[in-house]
């Protein structure tokens, strides 16, 4: 339960709680991030085709997606900070194992379990920040979070790259489990306290199975299209979407009430908001990455150092428009941000196998600083209207709608890869066929968020302002 905000302990407990969050926050994207960079040689050492590249990034949105409302239920029922640490344990067991890995389908497994892991961690990282902090400072807190994930994202094509180039891709994977079991340390040593509902609700193991039946075939429809397996596939993604919906809205125990997103314009379209931008933002990486090292010609550790740009620019922004998200409407604030990401996929838009790195970091660099003005002030909205006893549940639904945007991005840039590039191998070749994807794959991107900017502009006047 929240603490009392004028308790120096507790002041204290929410400072280191707000450290151990940020170490997290920068763990996991770093070792989600960095693997893009690897994936051209991975691909070639496993002897793996485009199709079953594209799946690496897709498996573990996927599994973060099924899982990511399960850890936050679990997380009220039992405790946020022990279901942190547990996914903490689990993705650096999963990371070790993608490392010792002989075969592409081996490493795709643990890419789901890691998935896994993910939803564990940002499922309840949030929600320990918000049961810690008090109201007035939560802008800040949610900000500082936000630039440590974008501190993740910026170091980690650079780091992949340099990783990559001197040990192999295995040492991406092998990299992050000591930090993470150092970090474990650390919070089973200075981090005293357990943030928990102070009764236990039933878990809703249909709903989680109804869900994961939802996002399975969605991925997988969305993948083979346009067979008429797959429009069967996302006819039956399309049923259990609704049987969840209403199951939940009839449980008296539910994962998550959807009374919730009745209850508060607020909540919902920030969610929606979120999912639309997030669906923009995430293939950039992998896409931009396969560019620049295959039509570019650019080193692993080149081609991160100028991805790097558009997170570094995300962390620099994201403390910032806390803080902004403490004193103005968070609205105002991230839809100027949706705004310049608009105009910055508009620009990057144009891009052509003549385009020079530096157009390319400029356009990345536009992108970066409005997804850092947008995430902090829109993620404050989506907690400060959620009620104390259900954070664990908001920030489940916050996380949710971020990797739902994921899944959905990556898994239509998927179908992409499949239709335009299919069971080919990269080669010089095919760098047409990669160009038409990149392409399509930013106007897809653009509508994503041009929609977003006027769903954000409607959402109204939060509590959070």
């Amino acid at each position: 339960m929240p603490v009392p905000e004028n308790s120096s302990k507790n002041a204290a407990v929410a400072k280191f709680a707000l450290i151990i969050v940020c170490l997290g926050s920068i763990i996991g994207p770093l070792g989600m991030a960095s693997v893009n960079i690897a994936i051209p040689d991975l691909a070639a050492d496993l002897q793996a085709n485009a199709k079953m590249v594209s799946w690496l990034p897709t498996l573990f949105i996927l599994s973060s997606v099924i899982f990511m409302l399960p850890a936050g239920k679990l997380a009220d029922n039992y405790g946020r900070k022990r279901i942190y640490s547990y996914g903490l344990a689990l993705n650096a067991f999963s990371s070790f194992m993608c490392g010792v890995g002989s075969s592409i389908e081996w490493i795709l497994f643990w890419r789901f379990v890691q998935g896994a892991a993910a939803s564990m961690i940002f499922g309840t990282g949030v929600a320990i920040i918000t049961s810690v902090t008090p109201s007035y400072k939560r802008g800040a807190a949610l900000g500082i979070t936000a630039a440590c994930i974008y501190v993740g994202l910026t170091i980690a094509p650079a780091v992949g790259g340099w990783l990559t180039e001197l040990w192999g891709w295995r040492s991406v994977f092998f990299f992050q489990v000591p930090i993470v079991l150092a970090l474990l340390l650390l919070i089973k040593m200075r981090l005293t306290g357990e943030w928990k509902n102070d009764e236990k609700t039933k878990y809703d193991w249909w709903g989680t199975g109804i869900f994961a039946l939802f996002s399975a075939t969605l991925v997988y429809g969305l993948s083979i299209l346009p067979n008429n397996l797959g429009w069967g596939m996302l006819g039956l993604s399309a049923i259990s979407l609704a049987l969840f919906i209403l199951h939940q809205s009839r449980s008296h125990r539910p994962l998550i009430r959807v009374q919730m997103f009745r209850e508060s314009r607020v909540f919902s379209m920030s969610l929606t908001t979120s999912l639309l931008m997030y669906a923009s933002n995430f293939p950039l990486v992998f896409l931009m990455s396969l560019y620049l090292q295959y039509v570019k010609g650019l080193s692993p550790s080149h081609a991160g150092q100028v991805l790097l740009v558009q997170a570094f620019s995300m962390a620099i922004m994201a403390p910032l428009s806390g803080k902004l998200a403490d004193r103005f409407q968070p609205r105002l604030v991230a839809t100027l941000g949706c705004v310049i990401v608009a105009c910055g996929l508009l620009v990057l838009s144009f891009m052509n196998t003549a385009t020079s790195v530096a157009y390319i970091a400029s356009s990345l660099l536009l992108i970066g600083i409005g997804f850092g003005l947008f995430s902090t002030p829109n993620n404050n909205a989506i907690m400060g209207d959620a009620r104390p006893q259900e954070v664990g549940v908001a920030s489940a639904s916050m996380n949710l709608a971020r990797t739902i945007g994921n899944l959905l991005g990556m898994s239509l840039v998927n179908l992409m890869v499949h239709y335009y590039l299919g069971n080919a191998q990269f080669t010089p070749g095919q760098n047409p066929a990669l160009i038409k994807t990149v392409e399509m794959a930013l106007n897809m991107s653009l509508a994503f968020v041009v929609v977003a900017c006027g769903i954000s502009v409607l959402r109204g006047k939060s509590r959070a302002a």
